[in-house]
């Protein structure tokens, strides 16, 4: 694919607003945008159900492009008064955020499936975060990026709400489902089916411990309990909070 292929111009900037991680490359959407068009890219991300937005809901997100004269652009473009759009210059930080939440999200799900209560969804939010920005520094983000709204925001409204695809996924896996059966029914992606089996990769690769990822990892594609999963994260040896 190039850009004539595209019909853009040399100078045409492609904006991403999709979420994820390429199986097996472990490359983010836009540097294979990079490689296939060899264009400028910014990306969209944020704590934004499309079913909100279309109502004219109020909404804030981050834009993340390289070059500021093209954010700024971009910003003053996509900005309206219900759609809010601030700037940012972390392009893989707000990538790996936006990715990397519907992760958890398939594990907020399974919590509140299980009926595991308020103090596990907040706990797994909170630990789940850390994951998300551990393999993001590795992997050469800025650790600032994860607490705005393409890493927090983002986390929180995918992690509480049944409009998440992700988050309804873990709630049928808790009930008993099988992840085919759940697949077959669904009528749009879930994105953190595939997400996991690259981040748990990544974490691998990257040397970096994401439980979390693990255990949803292996729900997922080992067809592990849900509950023992659960019950192993209980039970982890004991640490520090911070820096462990």
């Amino acid at each position: 694919m190039n850009s004539s292929v595209l019909n853009l111009s040399a100078d045409a900037v492609i904006i991403n607003a999709s979420k994820g991680i390429e199986r097996k490359s472990l490359l983010t959407l836009s540097s294979i945008i990079r490689e296939v068009t060899h264009h400028k890219v910014a990306v969209l991300s944020g704590p934004s159900f499309a079913q909100e937005v279309s109502k004219k809901l109020p909404t804030a997100v981050t834009l993340s492009c390289e070059d500021a004269s093209t954010s700024l652009l971009l910003q003053e473009i996509f900005n309206t008064h219900f759609f809010r759009v601030y700037t940012h210059d972390d392009i893989l930080g707000v990538e790996l955020g936006g990715a990397l939440k519907n992760v958890i999200a398939i594990a907020a799900g399974i919590s509140d499936g299980l009926y595991l209560g308020h103090n596990a969804r907040a706990a797994l939010l909170t630990r789940g975060l850390v994951e998300i920005e551990r393999l993001g520094v590795a992997m050469g983000a800025k650790q600032q990026t994860f607490s705005g709204l393409s890493g927090l925001g983002d986390l929180i409204l995918t992690c509480t709400a049944f409009l998440s695809r992700n988050y309804s996924l873990g709630t049928k896996l808790a009930k008993g489902m099988k992840l085919n059966d759940i697949l077959s029914q669904s009528k749009s992606v879930i994105e953190g089916v595939a997400t996991a089996e690259s981040a748990y990769e990544l974490s691998r690769k990257y040397d970096v411990q994401m439980p979390f990822v693990e255990q949803v990892y292996r729900v997922l594609y080992e067809g592990k309990d849900p509950a023992i999963a659960v019950r192993e994260l209980m039970n982890r040896a004991l640490k520090t909070e911070f820096n462990a």
